[in-house]
């Protein structure tokens, strides 16, 4: 039994959602997501909750059960309150600058790193040294989020990179003399 899967998604005051040909639509203050139902799993949509129930007992259906679950709980907080993921930049000259729907990142190559901002995505710099991604889609977030960090990923040594705010960078000591 899944323990996440039992716990029926609350919706708030403002949202609705309904599902019809196989396609769940979450619609609230900050826009519109849908998710794919799979065959597996049946979604009731009541008034104020959905519930998420495995629709036959098969292995298959069980599995699926708990990650369907929390993926409408993502819909109904995306379109409530969004998501944000802040990066860090450590390093001498490091630097991120965002201009309209691109980001230029200084990143101690030979040419600047510009990477174009995907559609429903909205990326702020509040210093040089911060980025911060947000939208209502928690995938695309982090998708794009793991882009940026994959440009100058944080090294152990020093710590120089791009880092999520309040990950842990394992230090190493260096060479001994």
């Amino acid at each position: 039994m899944s323990r996440i899967g039992k716990v029926p998604v609350a919706v708030p005051a403002g949202v609705s959602a309904d599902t019809t040909d196989g396609i769940l639509t979450v619609k609230g203050p900050k826009g519109s997501l849908t998710l794919n139902m799979r065959d597996e799993i049946s979604y009731t949509v009541e008034d104020d909750r959905i519930l998420v129930r495995p629709a036959n007992d098969t292995k298959q259906a069980r599995a699926f059960w708990g990650m369907q679950r929390t993926l409408v709980s993502n819909l109904v907080e995306g379109v409530t309150d969004g998501f944000t993921k802040t990066l860090d930049i450590k390093g001498v000259g490091y630097r991120a600058q965002a201009q309209g729907k691109k980001l230029k990142l200084q990143l101690g190559y030979s040419h600047d790193v510009d990477l174009d901002v995907p559609e429903g995505l909205e990326v702020k710099t509040p210093d040089q040294t911060t980025v911060e991604v947000s939208g209502i889609d928690k995938q695309a977030v982090g998708q794009f989020a793991a882009e940026i960090r994959r440009w100058r990923k944080p090294e152990p040594y020093k710590g120089k990179g791009i880092a999520y705010r309040g990950e842990y960078i394992f230090r190493k000591e260096g060479k001994k003399k």
